[in-house]
């Protein structure tokens, strides 16, 4: 007996909080996002070396001041003072423009790393398989590639270099207070040792609650999304109530959310303000009793009141700086979370097969299938389609015809087994290559806001340099001119993604011609002329058999009609795939299923 099938598909489901027993510094944290940056470094250097030089002049301004007021102010040497004001203004003038140069190199580092982040971003999303949107809701993705993203822009902008550039002033800065009094400089820094102490043991707790916030807001995007995307069923049922019950149950989670994060990220404000304010008076009791013995001169004492401020308003600034660190992290992390994933279904090599018949078109060997969570779907099913022969799959509703269908075009693979495509692992061929094969039309067809003739060559690259007369002539010769009159502006008809403009029945037809248009070795049509009248439909047969002999039909219907003409007939139900024979003993077959549900 063949073993249980394991599921095919993978555990792609994002939004959890991550785990965080083991932090990861400062430093692997934005070593994460290097790469991108690899095309900055010249911008990044430049800003480094304005940071530096912004640095250099804050910390040697007191020393001037300090020398003006303990040489020159108290010999009165008016000359001299004039000298040290121009060199101190000199100072500030080289400091404003270090300070715009960083600005404006940095802004333009967050806005380049922003567009490729969000193109690579983008581009894993589009690299997924079907499971990872099955199992993701479209608003939360949104959120991760505008939100998430714009917190690290705003990050690389203006926080990298302030933090940076912050750092490396409060260092220097430490450096200059031990150096001219240590017995001073270090009463001067111990507030200090106490908000970096409280800093750090605060730091996971306040990267969490901004985790939880973009998390809230990617769920309160997916609701606003899932709610406008179906408001014509909410509307027609009059359930307006309903959604905006969920909406404000989201509201208030992301209000909640936000408020903890907001508190989170802005309790270090006050605590290093409250540093700033006992270091000053530190120093001003301790050197006012230095000076009284001799051991402090008065410029030194304000050269010291000048360093305390030069090393806790950086501290002050890195508050704000670190809500917009941590909040970017928390954007990283949700970000990562994409980025890191990697489909369950690569090209693999071809495998040696035994030869299969010439006629073979598509083989399921031995197929087994089941969704994460579910009861298996398919169990050891085998079959073969032949070239030029039209199918039939029949059987209940939630048998298993459009997942069967699907593996037949590979949006799943199968838990066990093969599926062959001319004869080759279908996983061995090249997307373009195995969609050039295969043509699908689903029962809800998708169309991209454009016009007609966008749709109809969207992936098709044999026509898509076709002018409007060459399509036109080539719409004709498959017979599928009768299809474009019924739309009033032919090709150039405007289609909107939603669909709003044309009914359900147009855009199948859309996505018929769109299909032929292919002329695909295999072509599967899931419930394709459910929401088309029957003369459409007549119409439509006419030109499935016009297609070239060669070509294979897969058809999926419930409506006996559409399936009176298939070569063969397989019954799809409770996991197994039965031949069914006549349309007689197909319809027994249905009858039957229909009453064991």
């Amino acid at each position: 007996m063949t073993p249980s099938a394991a599921p095919a598909t993978t555990n792609y489901t994002l939004g959890k909080t991550p785990a965080y027993e083991h932090q990861p510094t400062v430093v692997a944290s934005v070593r994460r996002l290097a790469p991108l940056m690899a095309d900055e470094r010249q911008r990044v250097t430049i800003a480094f070396v304005a940071v530096i030089l912004t640095s250099l002049a804050s910390l040697v301004a007191p020393l001037v001041i300090s020398r003006t007021v303990d040489t020159f102010i108290q010999n009165r040497d008016f000359a001299g003072v004039v000298r040290q004001a121009a060199l101190l203004l000199s100072i500030y003038l080289v400091s404003l423009v270090t300070t715009y140069v960083q600005t404006q190199s940095m802004g333009r580092v967050g806005r380049n790393v922003l567009f490729r982040v969000r193109n690579a971003l983008f581009t894993r999303l589009q690299e997924l398989p079907l499971d990872f949107f099955n199992q993701n809701k479209a608003g939360d993705l949104i959120s991760r590639i505008n939100n998430d993203t714009d917190k690290l822009n705003q990050f690389f902008a203006q926080g990298l270099v302030q933090l940076l550039g912050s750092l490396f002033q409060m260092s220097g800065t430490a450096i200059f207070l031990v150096s001219l009094n240590p017995r001073l400089g270090i009463a001067a820094l111990l507030p200090a040792v106490g908000v970096a102490i409280v800093t750090r043991a605060a730091s996971p707790w306040i990267r969490r609650t901004n985790v939880r916030s973009l998390q809230s807001l990617g769920s309160m995007s997916g609701e606003i999304q899932e709610s406008l995307s179906h408001f014509k069923v909410i509307v027609a049922f009059n359930r307006r109530d309903y959604f905006r019950e969920k909406f404000g149950a989201a509201n208030t989670h992301n209000f909640s959310a936000a408020v903890a994060s907001g508190i989170a990220s802005g309790m270090f404000i006050p605590l290093y303000g409250l540093a700033f304010t006992l270091a000053q008076i530190i120093v001003m009791a301790y050197g006012l009793t230095l000076i009284a013995t001799s051991q402090l001169t008065v410029g030194l004492l304000i050269a010291f009141l000048l360093y305390v401020n030069s090393f806790y308003m950086p501290l002050r600034q890195l508050a704000a700086v670190w809500a917009t660190f941590q909040l970017a992290l928390a954007g990283l992390d949700r970000v990562s979370a994409v980025l890191a994933l990697e489909s369950n279904m690569p090209v693999v090599p071809t495998s040696d097969a035994p030869p299969s018949a010439e006629d073979d078109v598509l083989t399921f060997d031995h197929v087994s299938f089941a969704y994460p969570g579910g009861t298996e779907v398919l169990h050891d099913a085998t079959f073969t389609l032949k070239k030029g022969r039209t199918y039939a799959l029949v059987g209940p509703t939630g048998g298993g015809k459009t997942t069967t269908a699907s593996l037949m075009a590979r949006l799943y693979d199968p838990g066990q087994g093969r599926v062959l495509l001319d004869g080759r692992d279908i996983r061995s061929w090249e997307p373009e290559a195995r969609t050039q094969r295969i043509g699908f039309i689903l029962q809800e067809p998708f169309l991209f806001t454009g016009t007609i003739r966008d749709n109809l060559l969207y992936g098709n690259r044999r026509h898509q340099h076709l002018s409007n007369d060459q399509l036109l002539a080539l719409l004709e010769d498959r017979k599928l001119d009768a299809l474009l009159r019924r739309f009033e502006s032919g090709l150039e008809t405007p289609v909107s993604a939603t669909g709003d403009a044309i009914s359900l029945g147009q855009k199948q037809i859309i996505a018929f011609m769109r299909a032929v248009l292919r002329d695909p070795e295999l072509l599967v049509l899931d419930e394709a002329t459910a929401n088309i009248d029957t003369v459409t439909e007549e119409l439509l047969e006419q030109i499935l058999e016009r297609l070239p002999s060669s070509t294979t039909k897969v058809i999926i219907a419930h409506r006996l009609n559409t399936i009176a003409n298939a070569d063969e007939i397989f019954f799809i139900n409770a996991g197994a795939i039965t031949p069914a024979g006549s349309m007689d003993h197909a319809l027994e077959l249905l009858m039957h299923g229909k009453r064991e549900s």
